[in-house]
């Protein structure tokens, strides 16, 4: 019992290294882009389009690496993901250009894999260590990130571009963690649908499209209408492809569970907000209040520290998520997290002229961050069976991509009708609908979070480990 604890924590000290560069990677062009925008002729809605360009591949790669995983294996998925993470950061650090950081943060996007591989893994080999270890991970995660963002910034405070070269390091590092890891179970048998990537691509594509161009091209303009009605079809036939084929991509019918159905429209509810607003969140503070447009000011370094700050009230969050579930209730934890995001962008939305009003509406947001990717992550895998745990999460982790791109989309657009000056500056009210947005979304994740049954009678890993302590 004990060298099986001791390898379970092993393999959790092995799979953070792995998170803590997912991490790095996630936070450190957070405070970098008004520099970088700067560099590369970018404005505010520009940075931000870059932003969302992330998030879209984000929500694309999700279902393809876990689909891939399931196929192959989820080690070797996973080390082909950290691999395609590297080269882009190197190309990144090496020619900061519009069309290599364009290009490279897709490539960065493949951390949206890290996860449900990881969960993989972490369930076939240290069941037992499920609820903590996710919770660990996610912690980690949030730390690093806020880290990964502080370094770059202070980086860049002695040459400008020299935060780019901050991920490098910590790519190779995990490219070390990956071929340490253990192999999961047997990979499953099956084959990779290549038209329901194709059309989830070019559906999510449209979509992302207008959502950014329909401020400029007129709601009601043939552009727009022409473009969304091309993404609604496009993802109403890969509906129909997916529940259609014997090998679906990403499998829908598991949505078919109440309990999973509302952690993943919870997710993307306070993922909508929370991870949409990041790339919003460094525009704002690094605006010059003086200019076209509103915002804080702030250099880079300063920005990396509202970000570490954010964070490390999130990794809070985490780490206290199981307890709080214990003492009441998954149904209320992922209500709580809901409100406290809403109340976190109203306070935004009412106070934000100074940098002490500004951290309180931050600080929430960050609390809210760390408790919802913390229990969602988790109750995504103890949704299912053991064979499902990848599937599971990969949907939880494509909920959690599509709300943080589609909410970094609406962002972009209710900015792009707010923008003033040459260079897209965004006006103060542009800011204060985009915070009023997200404060929506999070109640009505608040709302689904309600929705979630109680789990089955069955013990979790977790619980039988502590009965069979309790009578060896």
């Amino acid at each position: 019992m004990t060298r099986a604890i001791g390898r379970g924590r092993g393999l959790i000290a092995t799979m953070t290294v792995i998170v803590v560069c997912s991490g790095v990677v996630q936070g450190y062009l957070t405070p970098l882009l008004p520099v970088v925008g700067r560099h590369a002729g970018l404005g505010g809605v520009g940075q931000n389009n870059l932003y969302l360009l992330a998030q879209v591949a984000f929500a694309v790669l999700t279902p393809l690496l876990s689909r891939w995983g399931d196929m192959w294996g989820h080690r070797r998925l996973l080390l082909i993901a950290v691999t395609a993470v590297s080269v882009g950061s190197l190309l990144i650090a090496v020619r900061p250009t519009t069309a290599t950081l364009a290009a490279g943060m897709v490539l960065q996007s493949a951390v949206v894999g890290f996860f449900p591989l990881l969960a993989g893994i972490l369930r076939s080999r240290s069941p037992e260590h499920g609820r903590v270890g996710m919770s660990v991970l996610v912690g980690a995660l949030l730390l690093s990130i806020g880290a990964g963002g502080y370094l770059a910034g202070t980086l860049s405070d002695a040459h400008a571009l020299a935060g780019l070269w901050t991920a490098v390091p910590f790519c190779g590092l995990a490219i070390g963690a990956a071929l340490a890891l253990p192999t999961s179970t047997v990979a499953r048998a099956g084959r990779f649908n290549s038209r329901a990537a194709l059309l989830l691509t070019l559906g999510l594509g449209a979509l992302m499209l207008v959502l950014t161009e329909g401020g400029s091209w007129g709601w009601t303009s043939a552009y727009s209408l022409a473009t969304v009605t091309a993404a609604l079809v496009l993802l109403a036939v890969w509906v129909r492809v997916e529940q259609r084929s014997s090998h679906p991509l990403v499998d829908l019918g598991l949505l078919r569970d109440p309990r999973l159905a509302a952690i993943s429209a919870h997710t993307f509810c306070l993922a909508f907000g929370a991870i949409g607003f990041l790339g919003a969140n460094s525009v704002y503070l690094g605006t010059a209040p003086d200019g076209d447009g509103d915002g804080l000011g702030l250099g880079a370094q300063d920005i990396s520290l509202v970000s570490l700050a954010m964070v490390a009230v999130g990794f809070a969050g985490s780490t206290l998520t199981p307890r709080l579930a214990r003492a009441i209730g998954d149904r209320a934890v992922l209500a709580v997290g809901g409100c406290a995001g809403a109340a976190g962008f109203l306070s935004l939305c009412l106070f934000h002229s100074s940098v002490p009003q500004y951290l309180v509406g931050a600080l929430t947001v960050g609390l809210a961050t760390g408790v919802f990717e913390a229990a969602t992550r988790t109750l995504s895998v103890e949704a299912v069976d053991e064979a499902e745990t990848a599937l599971s999460v990969g949907v939880n982790e494509m909920a959690l991509s599509l709300g943080a791109a589609i909410g970094a989309a609406v962002i972009g657009a209710l900015w792009a009708g707010h923008a003033t000056g040459a260079h897209g500056a965004v006006t103060g009210a542009g800011y204060q609908w985009a915070w009023a947005a997200c404060a929506v979304v999070a109640l009505c994740g608040a709302a689904f979070g309600l929705l979630v049954r109680a789990p089955s009678a069955t013990p979790t890993p977790e619980t039988r480990l502590a009965h069979a302590r309790r009578t060896a």
